[in-house]
């Protein structure tokens, strides 16, 4: 689905986690780093255990230069993969905070 199409849903007053996701997903893939966070950081206040929403914020952060709060959504998301057992995404999410933390 187009970002258009999603935004003309998010006008029609249908806001949830879901829609956000598939919100910053698109525009962080258009290369819309600081929308994308914006979306995502909705969808994981609509959904704090969206551990996949909490990596792609990290992601989102990271692409737009906000290295703390990059490292912020992927500790939260590391506790939310922990919560419900998602293994692979708090794998990934730990990767991604070591290649952060390391020197430049």
């Amino acid at each position: 689905m187009s970002t258009d199409a999603l935004e003309k849903m998010l006008a029609k007053g249908m806001d949830n986690a879901l829609l956000r996701f598939g919100l910053g997903k698109a525009h962080l893939d258009g290369g819309n780093a600081t929308q994308a966070a914006e979306h995502l950081q909705r969808c994981v206040e609509f959904d704090p255990s969206y551990s996949a929403a909490w990596k792609l914020l990290g992601k989102a952060l990271q692409a737009a230069g906000d290295h703390d709060g990059a490292r912020q959504a992927w500790q939260q998301g590391i506790a939310a993969a922990q919560a419900k057992g998602d293994k692979q995404a708090e794998k990934e999410m730990t990767v991604f905070l070591r290649k952060l933390d390391k020197p430049r």
